[in-house]
């Protein structure tokens, strides 16, 4: 089953249980596939891709909520991403992210912070899904000024 088809199954889920927050960020997941192509027919990976764009405006929206304290606007936004993220693929712990960053900056062969966009091409290449932000620190870490 694919994931259009998984949104799909899932939208008619939370039609039954009257879940209205999960059924309306379905169908806004929904509608990010089909504003993608109208028919639907498009492969999991690019859904992956949609949705961890969607992902990241919500994260965004969250922290700004968070900043402005509007606890209301925070939870819903919370509860969202929880959702979202069902249907991302897991990333990586702190510690399988730190050992990747190790292995990208011993194969690239980078020594120093000039260095880091080889070392984040090298990341980008194995396809994991890491944390981007925890990547990065790390890797400025790792290297020397």
């Amino acid at each position: 089953m694919t994931l259009a088809e998984q949104i799909n199954q899932d939208i008619k889920e939370a039609m039954r249980s009257r879940d209205q927050i999960r059924l309306e960020t379905l169908r806004m997941l929904k509608s990010k596939i089909l504003a993608a192509d109208a028919r639907g027919n498009v492969s999991d990976q690019d859904v992956v891709k949609l949705f961890k764009t969607y992902f990241g405006n919500l994260q965004e929206a969250y922290e700004q909520a968070l900043a402005v304290n509007r606890a209301d606007i925070s939870d819903k936004l919370k509860t969202e991403m929880g959702i979202v993220q069902e249907y991302l693929p897991k990333t990586l712990s702190s510690e399988e992210t730190r050992k990747l960053v190790l292995h990208a900056i011993s194969e690239s062969g980078a020594k120093t912070k000039k260095d880091f966009g080889l070392v984040m091409k090298h990341i980008m290449k194995t396809g994991a899904s890491i944390d981007g932000k925890m990547a990065k620190e790390l890797a400025n870490e790792f290297l020397a000024d």
